[in-house]
């Protein structure tokens, strides 16, 4: 409910994700939100440490105060994100938002590595914890703020489909179990001198250690190229699929340069027998489509194809049987036959899945081994191309049955 309100009253056009303007008021404020709390937190515990001689208590104040550098990251990076593209960076900024998931990231694994090892030492040399019920009132303030910013980082991160407010958000639950284990061994202290602290302390670092390494696994794997959303993926194929002129689709890719600015290519399978200019103008307008709808900026290529020659559509046929024989998911496209008088050059392109248990050679090998039975003399003409994005049967070209 306070979410709501606050991005109700503080971002102009919520829904608009897309816009950089409105992504840089998201990113503003989860960090005020987030820098307040913590800076209210510090002066609490500054205070509460300072009037009880509280060691602890003082340290804790002046973690809360470091989080506030987490808040200036995210603040900085979306700022860094919003702006336009420049000659420097024709693709825009917007991948600072990955760079500032995993400059939180490596902050977070920072504060996992100290806790470990403050609770090795705790381990070799264990100190009475003694029970106060300021402090205990301290830490379950501390939790309740830290879990009401992890969970309102968590609702304004999805609903933008930001990584770096859901870093930050992770970065607040990693501090929720961090003080609700010194809770727990400040309550253990009324009644046992067992050195719990420093179990749980190993507990804690190691959850907080796989936290970091699950942001940064993430965010790596966005700096790197993952492979386009499925649930995309399926929405380009209908729109492109919904024009009956065009006959299959192939080839298409798919590359984030952070949200906003997305650029992908395919190639599209019309007929050969098609007039070109009217094809031409139907792709541009698809590929106005896609931006207007999608918002990506797509390139189109277009393949003629030859649809009423029986001896090409025999041999497609053919060959489509024998790679389904070696690999259900094997797939074809761009294919040619050029016929000679001693022999049949089979031409086309392979696409192989990154899970086949097969090598190109071997593919090669054994696709020729199948054609030898053929009372024809066929050569083949492969070029292998690797799935970078998977494209579902129902949408794909018509040589992928």
């Amino acid at each position: 409910m306070l979410t709501n309100f606050f991005v109700n009253r503080m971002i102009p056009d919520p829904k608009n994700i897309e816009n950089p303007s409105v992504r840089k008021a998201y990113g503003t404020l989860s960090s005020v939100v987030c820098m307040v709390c913590n800076i209210l937190l510090f002066s609490i515990k500054y205070l509460a440490g300072s009037l009880s001689g509280s060691i602890a208590i003082l340290s804790d104040a002046f973690n809360n105060l470091s989080d506030c550098a987490n808040c200036l990251i995210t603040f900085f990076g979306y700022r860094m994100a919003a702006k336009p593209a420049d000659k420097g960076h024709p693709f825009g900024h917007g991948r600072m938002e990955y760079l500032t998931s995993l400059l939180i990231a490596v902050l977070i694994a920072i504060m996992g590595v100290e806790l470990l090892r403050d609770s090795f030492d705790k381990l070799r040399h264990p100190a009475p914890v003694t029970f106060r019920w300021l402090v205990l009132g301290i830490l379950l303030l501390s939790i309740l703020i830290k879990l009401w910013m992890a969970l309102f980082n968590q609702k304004l991160g999805k609903q933008c489909r930001s990584s770096a407010i859901l870093a930050t958000a992770k970065d607040s639950y990693s501090d929720v179990l961090a003080t609700t284990s010194t809770l727990i061994v400040l309550v253990v202290s009324r009644f046992t001198d067992f050195p719990l602290d420093g179990w749980m302390g190993i507990l804690v670092s190691l959850f907080i250690l796989k936290t970091a390494y699950d942001i940064i696994k993430d965010t790596v794997d966005d700096l790197l190229g993952k492979p386009a959303d499925a649930a995309l993926v399926k929405q380009i194929c209908q729109l492109i699929r919904s024009h009956p002129e065009i006959l299959g689709i192939h080839d298409l890719v798919i590359h984030n340069y952070g949200m906003g600015k997305r650029i992908g290519s395919c190639h599209v399978e019309v007929s050969s027998h098609s007039d070109f200019v009217a094809i031409h103008d139907l792709v541009d307008n698809i590929e106005h489509q896609i931006q207007d709808q999608l918002q990506i900026n797509m390139t189109i290529h277009m393949d003629p194809m030859e649809l009423d020659n029986e001896q090409i559509n025999a041999c497609r046929s053919m060959l489509l049987h024998i790679l389904h024989q070696l690999d259900p998911h094997l797939h074809m496209h761009d294919f040619r036959m050029v016929a000679g008088e001693t022999h049949t050059n089979l031409i086309f392109d392979l696409v192989v899945p990154f899970d086949c248990v097969y090598k190109n050679d071997q593919l090669k090998e054994m696709i020729e081994s199948a054609l030898a039975a053929q009372p024809i003399q066929y050569y083949t003409i492969i070029t292998f191309d690797r799935e970078y994005t998977a494209i579902d049967s129902e949408t794909d070209s018509g040589e992928n049955f």
